[in-house]
């Protein structure tokens, strides 16, 4: 059996031959010092780790007892949020009120928990978009995070709604649709069997025009002009589950069994265990495999 030691974050995606492919960065743990705080570590400039290969197998996830800051690298005896220090969970912008309710950014008028970074990663173009996941349901990305925001969801439809210079906008129009559609997803009914859950094309082009109609007329100039490209994205899941059941490791340090797919940030076993990668951000691991 061979073993990797992780800290583990959200897996990257990257659509292959029309799958899924996902991967774990692999960084070593080191508090940046204050001339490197601002060469973040992110998933994207890591190296990585394969995913997919350990689908139909036997794996073996212990937790070491070992937390580390997803924003400055530090020692942490509780994650807080997304895998934060208690100090970066106060103070670090890619922890700010906004990245929940992007109606509340305040990037356009040159403020922030750290107005250089919300310039560099708010005030830039966003959509609105419609995604079939659990059901329908509206969201909010920048637009570089096409498709990965849509792959984190679990989403196996979504297409742009709107298109606007900055996150504040799109979060108002989101706030605009939620009178008429979810902007939430049902994390358990996305990883169990649909009946429904492979929508096709046409049935959602049709709610993602009922979109559109829903578009206030102070917001009309950014709603998509054209019918859109639907991306339908397809997960490698070997096992549609019935029930679910999650696992967190603060409970249980050791989870273990097959692995029979990965949808959203989640891991899919045998047992219909399920367990949150990204829930789990900061968590040093021995993956044995």
């Amino acid at each position: 059996m061979n073993s990797i030691i992780l800290t583990l974050n959200k897996m990257t995606s990257q659509i292959i031959n029309g799958t899924v492919s996902y991967s774990l960065p692999v960084k070593k743990n080191e508090p940046k010092s204050e001339s490197k705080m601002e060469e973040k570590s992110t998933p994207e400039n890591s190296k990585q780790f394969s995913i997919n290969k350990l689908i139909g197998k036997n794996i073996e996830l212990i937790f070491t007892n070992s937390i580390f800051c997803c924003d400055c690298g530090k020692k942490t005896k509780k994650a807080f949020g997304q895998g934060f220090c208690y100090p970066c969970f106060i103070k670090s912008p890619i922890n700010s009120e906004c990245i929940i309710r992007p109606e509340l950014c305040k990037a356009h008028l040159g403020e922030g928990r750290d107005v250089d970074w919300e310039i560099r990663n708010h005030l830039q173009p966003h959509i609105v978009y419609l995604a079939w996941s659990s059901h329908y349901k509206v969201g909010v990305t920048r637009d570089t995070q096409v498709p990965t925001r849509w792959i984190d969801q679990g989403a196996y439809l979504a297409a742009p709604v709107a298109e606007c210079p900055n996150r504040y906008l799109a979060g108002s129009i989101e706030v605009a649709l939620k009178d008429h559609f979810s902007d939430k997803t049902s994390w358990q009914k996305m990883l169990k069997f649909q009946p429904d859950m492979f929508l096709n094309t046409d049935t959602f082009l049709q709610k993602h025009s009922e979109v559109i109609e829903k578009l206030p007329e102070p917001f009309l100039k950014y709603g998509v002009k054209s019918t859109p490209d639907v991306l339908s994205i397809n997960y490698p899941v070997h096992h549609h589950l019935t029930k679910v059941k999650s696992q967190r490791l603060d409970k249980a340090p050791i989870i273990s069994g097959k692995l029979m797919g990965i949808k959203g940030q989640y891991l899919i076993f045998d047992s219909d265990n399920v367990f949150n990668v990204r829930s789990h951000t900061g968590y040093q691991v021995q993956l044995n495999y």
